[in-house]
């Protein structure tokens, strides 16, 4: 069946349809698989602690060189800046490099930037620090993107039966990175300062790009011409359209409490541990309830609506967290937790559900159901 036949077809009932038989007939896990799981977890893993560890230090740290909260927030949304940009481009060029080889190399990438971040203590001139703080957080985020975008890709090839349970199980992993960023973060940075959080995790990434590599399966690459799907043709379809845009609605979610909530308790004297013990309430809710969005997603939920939900949570937690000036509450640390703890409950909401449904949108449009549809 061609495009134009799927075409007459309603969109979001053929969507469905595509979900239902990716996931009609799903087989428990052999061991392989589940090791295979655990290494593309492990990627998920340290993707979140890529961009979550420095979070409770580093905007003291970045006052301490002169650099106002303009700046070092801008630092922050670079990392999402480049995620961006650099997504589709990966994607659609993955195919030729190879998946396993991308995310190995992006790793590799990822945690070399890591451990010079770390060195950044070690210059005091202002615009050098900011300036070496951008690129290196720029590096830093494609190649963590390279190897998500990787990641990913692989984990629709090897599961394409519970494509939903798989992934949502895997965005477990990243929330879980998310508590464990800011956690040991914080405690790293009691414990040695500056430098030492990024050469732990830095050299950590390098010992778990050899355990992923070894372990993955080789991926088969696409049959497809290399570069016969385009971004823009795939972003045509309304409902990749809408899911990409909550995607990046969620990433500037992410990206603002990351830069802000540090400065916005820090009137409250927490510790550095404390204010890293903050940071893993929304990653830690969105790590409870991402398999159970998934569930729900394969089996009850049209992932559109999820979205919405999502979305209306999103919005919430930011209501609470300021508060809206409007309601007439003061701040406290409790509210505080309280929005973080809905704003884990609108990751999950948004997070999971989208790349599943951008995938079943493509393939119901006439796209090809492999790897270089998954990559783009």
């Amino acid at each position: 069946m061609g495009a134009e036949d799927l075409g007459a077809t309603s969109r979001p009932y053929r969507t469905r349809e595509v979900l239902e038989v990716k996931e009609k007939k799903t087989k428990k896990l052999t061991k392989k698989q589940w090791l295979t799981l655990c290494a593309i977890g492990s990627v998920h893993f340290s993707g979140a602690i890529c961009i979550s560890l420095q979070a409770p230090f580093y905007p003291k740290e970045a006052e301490s060189k002169g650099a106002n909260a303009t700046e070092y927030g801008l630092v922050f949304g670079s990392f999402e800046f480049i995620a961006f940009f650099s997504s589709p481009i990966l994607g659609r060029y993955m195919n030729f490099v190879g998946a396993k080889t991308m995310l190995s190399l992006g790793m590799i990438l990822a945690a070399i930037s890591a451990i010079c971040f770390g060195l950044l203590d070690y210059i005091d001139d202002h615009a050098t620090f900011i300036t070496l703080s951008f690129i290196l957080r720029m590096t830093e985020s494609l190649g963590s993107t390279a190897a998500l975008v990787s990641a990913f890709s692989i984990t629709a090839a090897v599961f394409p039966k519970s494509v939903a349970t798989t992934f949502a199980t895997l965005e477990a992993f990243y929330g879980l990175g998310y508590i464990v960023g800011p956690t040991l973060g914080g405690l790293l940075f009691s414990l040695g300062g500056y430098v030492l959080p990024f050469a732990v995790m830095g050299t950590a990434m390098i010992i778990g790009t050899i355990f992923v590599f070894m372990v993955l399966p080789p991926i088969n690459p696409s049959s497809n011409d290399f570069g016969h799907i385009k971004v823009k043709d795939v972003l045509k379809i309304p409902g990749v359209l809408l899911d990409s845009t909550c995607t990046v609605a969620t990433s500037i979610s992410m990206g603002f409490l990351a830069a802000t909530l540090e400065p916005h308790i820090r009137e409250f004297g927490l510790s550095s541990i404390l204010n890293g013990l903050m940071f893993i309430i929304s990653g830690g809710t969105y790590a409870l309830i991402a398999p159970i969005v998934g569930r729900l997603c394969d089996k009850w939920v049209y992932p559109k609506k999820m979205l919405a939900v999502g979305a209306l949570f999103i919005v919430a937690s930011y209501i609470v967290i300021g508060p809206f000036p409007f309601l007439g509450i003061p701040k406290t640390l409790t509210l505080c937790i309280v929005g973080l703890v809905i704003h884990g409950f609108g990751l999950a909401g948004l997070m999971v559900p989208t790349f599943i449904d951008s995938i079943c949108s493509a393939v119901a449009a006439g796209f090809p159901d492999d790897i270089s549809t998954y990559g783009v």
